[in-house]
């Protein structure tokens, strides 16, 4: 069941904890570990699901089993990301791995350094930090979509990725504005 919740002060130290956990187990393998996501930025309404992006040099480093031994689990048969309409993408740009997070609902989103897929969570998340209203209007849609379709992921999503695919356009051009780049690590 989808269900959107109201912003918790207490989503950001529990990324804290989680990210501190996964550089522990995996160290450098992990160029960069990120709190990505609607629970990454403040006042933002979400599903109570903390989203996090490793970054890694290639998708063949050798992080399965540390990230096993801390109550991770690879979901199989999800290796890619949407691809924005009327973007036309090497297919090398949206590969990803994704785990799960066994003490709590976590999603370990693993993309490779400099491909488009590491980006533009990250460019979501800074965007809609400086921009409250446009994070208020995304809640609000989230919100809409999970009351309409509370039992039907894929029909949330199917309207959800596009919607938020529109408001990144706006993202693109503050990158221009302000001259954002990709942040350092969180963790």
């Amino acid at each position: 069941m989808i269900e959107i919740v109201p912003y918790r002060e207490t989503w950001p130290g529990e990324f804290a904890e989680i990210g501190k956990a996964i550089r522990s187990a995996v160290g450098e393998r992990a160029l960069a570990i990120h709190h990505i996501g609607s629970t990454s930025v403040p006042g933002l309404e979400a599903k109570d699901v903390i989203d996090v992006q490793m970054t890694v040099a290639s998708l063949d480093a050798p992080i399965r089993e540390p990230l096993e031994r801390i109550g991770f689990w690879m979901k199989e048969g999800i290796a890619v990301d949407h691809c924005p309409p009327g973007m036309t993408l090497d297919p090398d740009e949206l590969k990803k791995r994704l785990y799960g997070g066994t003490e709590r609902r976590i999603h370990l989103h693993v993309r490779e350094a400099g491909r488009f897929n590491q980006r533009y969570p990250l460019l979501c998340r800074d965007y809609l930090r400086s921009h409250p209203l446009a994070a208020r209007a995304y809640g609000e849609i989230k919100r809409q979509l999970a009351r309409r379709f509370p039992d039907d992921v894929e029909a949330y999503y199917d309207v959800k990725d596009p919607v938020f695919d529109a408001l990144m356009a706006g993202a693109e051009e503050w990158v221009l504005r302000v001259g954002w780049s990709l942040p350092p690590t969180d963790a």
